[in-house]
């Protein structure tokens, strides 16, 4: 799987974020490149990601992952190794010399049973049978542990400018950010981000037995955060590419 997604903010274009996804037997590799600029270049990031793991009937069960970013102002890096149970190892640079005590404490306990960012995406495509929707993602990114909430909450018509042979409806789901540790409570009381208004819309793909990430929505107090996909690719094994664009 290749898809190509443009960032928007209040209505203007601010970046890109690529993701590409292979499975080979039993085993999986993802990697994905972002880049966000805004306020006329005053912020700049940019980001390159990678994990590799096993696919289990149930789902992506994550062995490996590295985020390396940069800034505008410094570049650093984040590495996670994982065991069946979960996390075993976690890398971030660069260090903090201090860490607030404000902070929810990370604990072992914490990192079990989880899923870095990458295999999370995995694991929302995931076609199971069912409810799309009715899912709870547990994530560990390497500073803070939180879950994704899903619900159904309805669905949606699109329109393709070049027929793929895929249904032409979306299955939105409305997405509840639950903050577990890692994360400073009063960044969550009144906050600028609409936590509890996410919405992901999900593209089926019978031919290729997943969904696909189609819109990601964040309402803010300064106008929504939009990732919209603009070109997916899927080839399934054996089979014809499957391409979807707007």
């Amino acid at each position: 799987v290749s898809t190509t997604y443009r960032l928007y903010f209040n209505g203007f274009e601010v970046g890109s974020f690529a993701f590409q996804s292979q499975a080979a037997g039993k085993t999986y590799k993802a990697k994905s490149q972002a880049n966000v600029s805004a306020l006329f270049g005053a912020f700049k990031w940019n980001g390159d990601l990678s994990a590799s793991g096993l696919l289990e009937p149930e789902g992506p069960q994550p062995a490996s992952y590295l985020m390396n970013f940069r800034t505008k102002s410094k570049q650093g890096l984040v590495r996670l190794g994982f065991d069946k149970a979960g996390v075993r190892t976690v890398t971030v640079e660069p260090k903090k010399d201090r860490v607030s005590p404000e902070i929810v404490p990370i604990t072992a306990e914490h990192k079990k049973s989880v899923f870095d960012p990458m295999s999370a995406i995995l694991a929302l495509t995931h076609a199971g049978g069912g409810d799309p929707c009715a899912k709870t993602v547990p994530i560990f990114d390497g500073k803070a542990r939180f879950n994704l909430v899903l619900s159904y909450k309805g669905k949606q018509k699109l329109q393709e400018t070049k027929p793929s042979g895929q249904p032409q409806e979306l299955v939105v789901c409305k997405v509840r950010y639950n903050p577990i540790a890692g994360h400073k409570p009063k960044d969550f009381v009144d906050p600028w981000v609409d936590y509890g208004g996410i919405e992901i819309a999900l593209r089926h793909v019978p031919s290729a037995n997943i969904y696909v990430p189609y819109n990601v929505t964040v309402p803010t107090s300064l106008g929504a955060a939009v990732m919209s996909a603009e070109r997916v690719d899927i080839a399934p094994e054996g089979k014809p590419v499957i391409a979807l664009t707007r």
